[in-house]
């Protein structure tokens, strides 16, 4: 036999080998990733494409390759994946899972909860127990249960003892994101929401938690709660965080009415008729002795608020009011405020 021979045998006999290794290896990789059942519940969102689903099992522990699952997928053409939410196992592998999320088998009792911006902790534990199987006192039991505050510490970066301070009335108060949530059914447990809201808490945040200087994330999201709170439309939300920065910068009080309502608890129309400036509490910003921000956040800002704390409005403003119909007047000078004020009043639309 010639050399020739032997060396075209050899790169056959090699190339043999090594689609027997590749074909082997894409085989065992759409295998089962455990021998023993292990059922886990998977939501695809909608609109997910089988990048996203590929990302979704691999991190569920479903699938053992994201791109051995993504190739399946074009070698065979599927693309009618459908959402919602699945029962899966462990031992299915590949195969079985995509005949599974393929075949109309979702869970169809799925429910969504709407969590507005500016809520209070107080407002999202009314509209979780309206929604789901969760008590309202649960809820806030929940929040007292240091043991569980601490274990969300351990899992999400952007927790820390500061929301442990013994005078903070509720520790996850500003870092719920608002927004819309999907969830199996009403027997969806209170840890279960929380998670999926500090994750989208935690996909905003990690935008910009590089642009946040010279405050901690805390005390970040305190004022960015005030910005929320305080700022009646989206477009004046610049100018009003140029205020309490204008306002820190001067030594000033933030002397802000939904501080003082949020001390009290009241949840009602926090208008200055409303508002117990006395309250004694290290929320209530019109005390004296209350020099800069609050103890924590009083509200849950949405992504607006957050990005108007981060690029406030270069203003000189340090004051600022609102009418009856949501419009803001803002100022420099206490008796331009004072002047506009009694303005209002003759026009009828002071509160």
């Amino acid at each position: 036999m010639s050399k020739k021979v032997k060396l075209v045998i050899s790169i056959i006999v090699l190339f043999c080998a090594l689609f027997i290794l590749s074909f082997s290896y894409y085989m065992y990789q759409l295998g089962p990733t455990a021998k023993e059942s292990e059922i886990v519940k998977v939501e695809i969102p909608k609109g997910s494409t089988g990048n996203n689903v590929a990302l979704i099992l691999e991190n569920e522990g479903l699938i053992k390759s994201a791109n051995i699952f993504k190739v399946y997928l074009k070698i065979h053409n599927i693309d009618n994946i459908g959402y919602g939410f699945y029962d899966l196992d462990k031992t299915m592998g590949v195969k079985h899972i995509i005949e599974v999320i393929t075949g109309n088998n979702a869970l169809n009792v799925d429910i969504s909860i709407t969590f507005k911006e500016g809520l209070n902790m107080r407002g999202i534990a009314r509209i979780i127990e309206e929604n789901t199987n969760n008590s309202y006192d649960e809820i806030l039991d929940l929040l007292d249960n240091e043991e569980y505050i601490d274990t969300l510490i351990d899992d999400y970066w952007f927790l820390t003892d500061e929301i442990k301070e013994k005078d903070i009335y509720y520790p996850l108060e500003g870092y719920l994101a608002p927004n819309t949530y999907r969830f199996l059914n009403k027997d969806v447990t209170i840890d279960e929401i929380f998670r999926k809201m500090l994750d989208q808490t935690g996909k905003i945040l990690d935008k910009y938690k590089d642009n946040i200087k010279g405050y901690t994330i805390h005390e970040f999201l305190t004022l960015a709660s005030i910005v929320q709170s305080e700022g009646l439309k989206k477009d004046d939300m610049s100018d009003v965080a140029s205020v309490f920065y204008n306002r820190l910068e001067d030594g000033m009080a933030f002397q802000s009415c939904p501080t003082a309502c949020y001390a009290s608890k009241f949840d009602g129309l926090c208008v200055p008729a409303n508002v117990n400036t006395k309250y004694n509490s290290p929320y209530n910003t019109y005390l004296s002795s209350m020099i800069g921000l609050p103890i924590g956040p009083i509200s849950n800002p949405g992504e607006v608020a957050i990005e108007a704390a981060l690029n406030p409005s270069d203003t000189d403003y340090l004051y600022f009011l609102s009418d009856i119909d949501k419009k803001t007047y803002f100022f420099k000078h206490y008796e331009d405020h004072q002047a506009k004020k009694q303005e209002l009043i003759r026009a009828g639309k002071w509160y």
